[in-house]
């Protein structure tokens, strides 16, 4: 299992998510993708993302101004 790191800071709403969506088709499934945002609207768009594409949201954590998380590639 690989994690790849993928900095969204700056970047509003949709950017974050189309990057997420771009990255995710470039790892195996299993594999981890670490989504660094300062979009608060992140929160909701990662939650409702992963839901609908059958990836599965591993952690969310909120440290200042900062949004991480932690999505498992599922089954696509």
């Amino acid at each position: 299992m690989n994690t790849t790191s993928l900095d969204c800071s700056g970047l509003n709403c949709p950017l974050p998510i189309l990057r997420l969506s771009k990255a995710i088709g470039s790892v195996k499934t299993g594999d981890r993708i670490e989504l660094i945002a300062t979009d608060p609207g992140a929160i909701k768009d990662v939650q409702a993302w992963t839901n609908q594409t059958g990836n599965t949201l591993i952690e969310s954590r909120q440290d200042a101004q900062r949004y991480t998380f932690v999505i498992a590639k599922g089954r696509q």
